[in-house]
C-alpha cells in the first residue's frame, strides 16, 4: 500500500483491505511511520464483504486503479464486486494469474485455485468492457482497463 501511495496525487487516496485481523495493529503502525500513512484507508475483515461495503458509498468518480492479490478462488466474484465501482478509464491488475504456470498443465485440472484462476481469465477475456494482457511475469499479471462500463 505504502508503494502504490507513493503514485498518488496531492488529494488522492488509498484503500487497502486486509483479511488478517491479527496483522491490524502491526499494518498501522508502519503506516504512521510513514509521511503516506494518512493518505491510506485500512479495511480489516472479508474482501467481498469490504467491497459491497464501498459499494454503497460509492468513491466520487470511482476508482482509478484496483490491485486484486487474495484469494484465488474468489477472483470473479472480486472482478463482479470492483467493475461498478471503478471509472471509465480505470485499470485493474489483478496478480497471479498463470498461477506458476498451472494454469495450462492438465496435472492440475483438479485444484480449486487453479480452476478459479481459469475462470477468472476467461471471464476477463469474454468482457467486452474490459482492455486487457497478462504479462507472462513470474506468477503472471493481468493488466485490465474499464473501456466501457455499460
Amino acid at each position: 500500500a505504502l508503494c502504490l501511495a507513493e503514485g498518488l496525487t496531492e488529494d488522492g487516496k488509498l484503500i487497502t483491505i486486509e483479511h488478517n485481523d491479527e496483522m491490524e495493529d502491526s499494518i498501522r503502525r508502519n503506516l504512521a511511520l510513514s509521511p503516506l500513512g494518512e493518505k491510506i484507508e485500512l479495511l480489516i475483515g472479508d474482501a467481498k464483504e469490504a467491497l459491497k461495503r464501498l459499494g454503497d458509498k460509492p468513491i466520487d468518480g470511482g476508482f482509478d486503479l484496483v490491485f486484486i492479490d487474495a484469494d484465488k478462488k474468489e477472483y470473479c466474484d472480486y472482478l463482479d464486486l470492483v467493475l461498478p465501482l471503478m471509472r471509465q478509464g480505470g485499470w485493474i491488475l489483478a496478480d497471479n494469474t498463470l498461477w506458476d504456470g498451472h494454469i495450462v498443465e492438465p496435472e492440475y485440472d483438479k485444484d480449486r485455485q487453479t480452476i478459479a484462476l481459469r475462470a477468472f481469465n476467461e471471464k476477463v477475456a469474454k468482457d467486452k468492457r474490459l482492455e486487457k494482457v497478462i504479462l507472462p511475469l513470474r506468477d503472471g499479471l493481468t493488466i485490465i482497463r474499464l473501456i466501457n462500463g455499460n
